[in-house]
């Protein structure tokens, strides 16, 4: 362990002292760990071999492709982390490098992709329930089941730190353990028949890996949630990059090894068409038709557990921000390690969006603001990656270990360079909608920052004031 030297030579960046004896970190690795893992499998994965079956075997590679960009952009966050360990993760990094407003940009982007993702999810849930209770299904039920998807986590956040762990844990290993068992017991049960072609959908190669990994880009979101939630982990400066690098690696390892027995145990034919791709493989695999079941209750189980992860998320961000004056003060505070209103917040917006799914009659309103969070994620990433570019190259190479500077930069590139790949594959829609969004949040950063201008004269009267008063000695003492 080093010391961290000053983000971008001032005092105003510079970061705070490591130990906090009022604050207890509570996230150790493992718990680290699968909040990383926890956050970017959520309910995705179940039908992501169907999804990309259509592009043939070829997908598989543009898993592997991936995977090394998202490691990078892992490895990115640890080193970044070991410079400043505070929450707040990519708004931190963009702040110190880049100022103020292109903190708030990626406070304000990666907020909001927060609590509307967190709504979709919700809204997934209440699928997998459908298999779990049929028969009951309502818009009323189906808004009760959402909702309750979205504060029981709520709840245990708002219990602190401890509890977020725990629920973290639990389900990570709930949602962990059935689908690795599907991907190894599907290798026993592989038949290369079923692979079907390497590429299909016509066009070249290259052109069916690109279209895959558009599909896939997204199944990797959750990279910095160690980063996020640094100020809550033990050890931040070691703890945070290994937790990115291992979490981001358990979930290539599902996703592939996943994939690949999915693909191998149900025919092309049939999973290109296929609404429940691990469910027909467990079908194939052991018979009946309880794969179905097995595999919706996997998914309630590991909804919930992303849930939790990002309903703690929605709150790291607004309070970093507000910690520096850029959100208003009232996401800045925390209770048990956990900021309380930004916790609720969040959670009430995701509400609020879910009964508009189900009240509105139309999901336009809703899937414009899904269609938001493709782009609204890629903001922090394509900033904090540009940020650890940038502290590399403005000679401050005494804030990197001795030989790891041509390593670091490569790494930074890279996880550049995957980012700017997130935005493209978000789509011009996308692109379109978030940006607007996006340049919404300016009229916020222009209140705040008018705030604070106006509260400067008054900070700067009561400081030369203070010492005014102090130097005046009482009768009596010596001078």
């Amino acid at each position: 362990m080093h010391d961290s030297p000053t983000m971008a030579g001032c005092s105003q960046y510079a970061a705070p002292p490591r130990g906090n004896p009022h604050h207890a970190r509570r996230f150790g690795l493992p718990t680290a760990t699968a909040l990383v893992m926890g956050n970017i499998i959520g309910g995705g994965i179940f039908l992501l071999p169907a999804s990309v079956a259509p592009y043939g075997t070829v997908s598989l590679l543009a898993f592997v492709v991936l995977t090394v960009g998202a490691v990078a952009l892992a490895l990115v966050f640890g080193r970044l982390a070991e410079r400043d360990p505070r929450t707040g993760g990519p708004y931190v990094y963009a702040r110190a490098a880049f100022g103020d407003f292109a903190g708030f940009l990626s406070a304000w982007s990666y907020w909001t992709m927060t609590w509307v993702s967190n709504a979709a999810l919700a809204v997934a849930a209440v699928g997998y329930v459908h298999v779990l209770a049929p028969g009951h299904e309502s818009k009323g039920v189906d808004l009760a089941v959402a909702l309750l998807a979205l504060w029981l986590p709520a709840l245990a956040n708002l219990a602190g730190t401890r509890w977020v762990g725990a629920v973290q844990i639990v389900s990570t290993v709930l949602k962990f353990v059935p689908l690795l068992f599907v991907a190894v017991a599907g290798l026993f049960f592989f038949d290369p028949d079923n692979l079907g072609p390497f590429h299909s959908g016509g066009g070249s190669a290259v052109g069916g890996l690109s279209a895959a990994a558009a599909i896939l880009l997204y199944s990797y979101v959750g990279v910095e949630s160690a980063s996020m939630s640094a100020g809550e982990v033990r050890d931040p400066e070691r703890n945070v990059g290994r937790a990115s690098v291992l979490g981001t690696v358990g979930a290539a390892v599902v996703y592939l090894v996943g994939t690949l027995s999915v693909f191998g145990t149900v025919a092309h034919r049939d999973l290109v068409n296929s609404t429940a791709p691990f469910s027909d493989a467990v079908n194939a695999m052991f018979g009946g038709s309880w794969g179905g079941t097995l595999i919706a209750l996997a998914a309630v189980v590991s909804i919930v557990g992303a849930l939790n992860g990002w309903i703690l998320m929605s709150a790291q961000a607004p309070y970093a921000a507000a910690r520096d004056g850029l959100f208003p003060a009232a996401f800045a505070a925390k209770r048990r390690g956990v900021p309380t209103f930004g916790v609720l917040v969040g959670t009430v917006l995701a509400s609020l969006l879910t009964v508009v799914n189900y009240t509105s009659g139309s999901g336009g309103v809703f899937e414009s603001l899904v269609l938001i969070t493709t782009f609204s994620a890629t903001v922090p990433y394509l900033l904090a990656a540009g940020a650890q570019v940038h502290f590399l190259l403005s000679g401050r190479r005494d804030e990197v270990r001795a030989g790891r500077f041509a390593r670091d930069l490569v790494l930074a590139l890279l996880g550049f360079g995957f980012s700017f790949w997130l935005v493209a594959g978000a789509g011009y829609a996308a692109v379109y909608q978030g940006t607007l969004f996006l340049f919404a949040g300016v009229l916020v950063y222009i209140v705040m920052a008018s705030r604070r201008a106006a509260a400067r004269p008054r900070a700067e009267a009561a400081a030369e004031a203070a010492p005014a008063d102090g130097a005046r000695p009482a009768a009596g003492t010596a001078v």
